[in-house]
C-alpha cells in the first residue's frame, strides 16, 4: 500500500513538473522583452538563436492544453514530423541570407552538416519525406549558395513526384490525400517557390507553370470577391470558400509563396507580368490591415484579436522583396520597417521573437497560443539580411 502511494505522489509530481516547467520557462523568458533597442545587437542575438535552432529544432506542439502535457505525449498527439519541416526550412532559408550578407564560417559549417543529416551524400533522402509541407525544405535547399543541386537531383525529383501524386482532377495540389477536396492557401507557400525554382533549375517547364496554377486558381475561388483576402481553404467540388477570410498565418502562406516563386521567375519570363499583378494586389490589401505598431493581427480582419508575429514575420519578407516593384515600392518599405520593428519589441533578451500563433487543428479550429516558432526565427533574420 505505501509502495502504491508512493509511486501514485512521484506520478502526480511527474504530470506537474511537465506542466509547469514550460509556463514558467516563458514566464522568465519575457523579463525585459524588448529590451534589445540596438540594432546590430538585435540582429546578432536574432541569427545567434537562429543558428542554435538549426542544430535542434524545438518542438512545435500540436496541441494547445497547458494541462496533463504529458497525456498528450503518450497519446502521440504533442507533435508532429511535418510541422517541423517548415520550421527547418524557414531557419535555413534565415540563415543562407544572413550568410550571402557576411561570410560567417560557424553558419556555413553549419548548413553544410544540416545538408548532411538530411540527404546521402548521392543525392537522396536520408529520411523519405510524406507530407507536402517538406517541398519548402527543398526549396531552402535549391536557395543555398554553392549547392550543388545536380548531385542532390534525385531528392528533388522525389519532391515533384510527391507533388504530382497530390495532384487532383482540376490540375491543382492537394495538402493531404484525406483532404483531396479542398485546397488550402497554406500549399502555396509550401510548393510554388520549390515548383518554379525547380522548373527552371532542370528545364522542366510544367513545373513552374504548376507552381503559378497553384495560385492563380486560388485567386479564383480562394479570396474573398473585391477584397483579394485569402480564406484558409476551398473545396473544388463546390468552389466554395471554407474556414476564415484572413487568417494572418493564412496570409503569410500566400505572402511567401507569391512573393518568391515572383522573384525565381526571370523578367522575360511570360507569365512574370501577371505574378507582378498579383503581387501589387495583394500588397495593397495587406497594408490596409496593417498596424500603427507594424504588426498584423492572427485574424487580420479583427482589430481586437491578438498580434500575431508569425504572420508580422512573413509579410516583412513579403515586403522587403516586393518594395522593387516601383508602383508599391515606397508603401512597401514603409511597411517592412514597420513590422521589423515591431518584431524587435516582442524578442526576448536572449534573442528569440515571442508571440507566434501556435499550429492550427484543422479547418476552422485556429490556435490561441502565442509563443516561439522558429519559422518566425527564420523569416526575421531573412528580412533582416536583406
Amino acid at each position: 500500500m505505501v509502495y502504491l502511494l508512493f509511486v501514485l505522489v512521484v506520478l502526480i509530481l511527474v504530470v506537474v513538473v511537465v506542466d509547469l516547467y514550460p509556463q514558467l520557462h516563458t514566464w522568465q523568458s519575457r523579463i525585459k522583452i524588448g529590451s534589445l533597442s540596438d540594432d546590430v545587437l538585435w540582429k546578432e542575438k536574432v541569427t545567434a538563436i537562429s543558428l542554435k535552432w538549426l542544430k535542434k529544432t524545438p518542438t512545435i506542439k500540436v496541441t494547445d492544453n497547458t494541462r496533463l502535457i504529458l497525456i498528450d505525449i503518450v497519446k502521440g498527439n504533442y507533435k508532429r514530423t511535418a510541422i517541423q519541416s517548415w520550421q527547418e526550412a524557414s531557419l535555413l532559408l534565415g540563415l543562407n541570407e544572413y550568410r550571402k550578407a557576411k561570410n560567417d564560417a560557424a553558419i556555413t559549417s553549419s548548413i553544410n552538416n544540416f545538408v548532411a543529416s538530411k540527404l546521402t551524400s548521392d543525392g537522396h533522402w536520408i529520411v523519405k519525406p510524406t507530407e507536402v509541407d517538406s517541398v519548402i525544405l527543398g526549396y531552402a535547399f535549391l536557395k543555398l549558395d554553392a549547392f550543388d543541386s545536380v548531385k542532390y537531383r534525385p531528392a528533388f525529383d522525389f519532391l515533384y513526384e510527391l507533388i504530382l501524386n497530390l495532384k487532383g482532377s482540376d490540375g491543382t495540389i492537394a495538402y493531404r490525400k484525406h483532404t483531396s477536396d479542398y485546397r488550402y492557401v497554406d500549399t502555396i507557400g509550401f510548393i510554388s517557390p520549390f515548383l518554379v525554382r525547380y522548373g527552371l533549375l532542370f528545364n522542366k517547364p510544367e513545373a513552374v507553370t504548376l507552381g503559378i496554377n497553384q495560385i492563380r486558381v486560388f485567386n479564383t475561388h480562394g479570396m474573398l470577391a473585391d477584397h483579394f483576402i485569402p480564406c484558409h481553404t476551398y473545396n473544388i467540388k463546390t468552389n466554395l470558400s471554407v474556414g476564415l477570410f484572413g487568417w494572418g498565418r493564412g496570409l503569410g502562406w500566400y505572402a511567401i509563396g507569391l512573393i518568391d516563386a515572383w522573384s525565381e521567375l526571370p523578367e522575360s519570363h511570360p507569365e512574370k507580368e501577371e505574378v507582378t499583378q498579383m503581387v501589387v494586389a495583394f500588397a495593397k490589401m495587406a497594408l490596409s490591415f496593417q498596424n500603427d505598431n507594424g504588426s498584423w493581427n492572427w485574424l487580420v480582419t479583427n482589430r481586437q484579436s491578438q498580434f500575431d508575429s508569425s504572420t508580422t514575420a512573413t509579410l516583412a519578407w513579403f515586403f522587403a522583396k516586393a518594395k522593387t516593384i516601383s508602383s508599391i515600392a515606397n508603401a512597401s518599405e514603409q511597411a517592412r520597417v514597420k513590422a521589423l520593428n515591431y518584431l524587435k519589441q516582442v524578442t526576448r533578451r536572449d534573442g528569440v521573437v515571442d508571440f507566434s500563433q501556435g499550429d492550427t487543428k484543422s479547418i476552422g479550429v485556429h490556435s490561441q497560443h502565442f509563443d516561439i516558432l522558429p519559422f518566425t526565427q527564420g523569416f526575421c533574420l531573412r528580412t533582416l539580411s536583406i
